[in-house]
């Protein structure tokens, strides 16, 4: 059996099989071998592997690990000299332990977002994992995919490129319909979660992340106010925020999971930035199906309007991003994404307009430490 570093996935959600690995069967030979997969039961463990045969196109199905066999649970997955790194899939409240676990028996690890259920205890684990596992060379990204996802870094370059200006403000609106039938839903951690925010924070850090990659200065400051509009979402599905950047841009941003549904949300671009010179929105192309747009326009000193439209079809591909961007920080190639301080600010965002209640929240000085 061959000993060169190959890594393990921990978690098999719906996550693990729908998104992480489609993305890495479409990474191909670039990245090591998966040598093992972890779930708390055989059955899910042992799905997930047959998963991973059929879309990897693996040989044969990587070894099950699970609980309640000393020889088959994390710790003797974790004990494996050929497992260099860990991709972790789990419940929010469960990962915070097993990246600390997989830190400890020496394994690089790229975890799930949001980097901890509340700021107060991401702090401390970044702070454990700079102080004790950074300097002995481990590696641990959080996988924020709308971090990298290459329709938003077009749109930050653009902007970047001044093609709208200095900006000024901006808008976001993401509105979601769960209902009681939603294969999200229906995940049993979501549907009576023990962490702040529910969807809002699990889905809410995506927005943050965006707007963190996109807008060329920072979120300091944001008021705002939560609610509840279903109770099957309990504790919060919707959230409103007014936030300024420190250049003095600001904006609105506005997360529901409580939306009417149909077609309340057709036709709204996510996200919009304004500049002095013309604006930008990234969202579905209405025109194409499956497919997300950049669009900007530019107006000239004639009041015409210069268009260019950056297209790419499908969804969710920042999940091979951001896969490929760990592996190659292992090989010695990091490009600096996915670092735990800005999936700390993303947390931050949202767990600001959790507890804002229309008082002004000073971002740097929640995440200062």
């Amino acid at each position: 059996m061959s000993t060169a570093p190959g890594f393990a996935i921990l978690g098999a959600g719906i996550f693990a099989k729908e998104a992480h690995l489609p993305g890495l069967a479409k990474l191909g030979n670039d990245i090591p071998t998966l040598r093992a997969v972890y779930s708390r039961s055989q059955k899910s463990a042992s799905e997930l592997a047959a998963d991973a045969q059929t879309i990897l196109k693996l040989p044969s199905a990587p070894p099950a690990y699970y609980d309640g066999d000393a020889f088959t649970d994390l710790d003797a997955l974790l004990s494996r000299a050929d497992i260099q790194s860990v991709l972790v899939i789990l419940p929010i409240s469960t990962q915070p332990s097993v990246i600390l676990k997989a830190l400890a028996a020496g394994k690089h690890v790229l975890s799930e977002k949001p980097v901890a259920p509340d700021v107060a205890s991401a702090i401390k684990l970044i702070k454990e994992y700079e102080g004790t596992y950074k300097p002995k060379g481990l590696v641990w990204r959080v996988a924020e995919n709308y971090e990298v996802e290459p329709l938003n870094l077009k749109a930050a370059q653009a902007v970047r490129d001044g093609k709208i200006g200095k900006v000024e403000w901006f808008r976001v609106q993401v509105l979601n319909a769960v209902d009681k039938n939603s294969k999200w839903y229906k995940t049993p951690w979501r549907t009576v979660p023990d962490y702040q925010g529910g969807f809002v924070l699990d889905g809410g850090v995506h927005t943050a992340a965006a707007l963190r990659v996109i807008l060329p200065s920072p979120i300091t400051h944001l008021t705002g106010f939560a609610s509840l509009n279903k109770d099957f979402l309990a504790p919060t599905d919707t959230v409103h925020a007014v936030a300024k950047t420190a250049d003095g841009a600001h904006g609105i941003v506005e997360i529901t999971f409580a939306s009417p549904g149909g077609t309340y949300s057709k036709g709204i671009a996510p996200l919009t930035i304004t500049g002095s010179e013309g604006w930008l929105t990234v969202g579905p192309a209405e025109d194409v199906p499956d497919t997300q747009r950049v669009k900007i326009t530019r107006v000239t000193k004639d009041d015409k309007e210069e268009v260019e439209v950056i297209d790419a079809t499908g969804h969710w591909q920042g999940i091979p991003a951001e896969q490929q961007s760990f592996f190659q920080a292992l090989a010695g190639n990091d490009d600096g994404a996915q670092d735990p301080r800005g999936a700390l600010k993303d947390l931050a965002f949202i767990q600001a307009t959790l507890d804002s209640n229309g008082a002004l929240v000073d971002l740097e000085a929640l995440t200062k430490f």
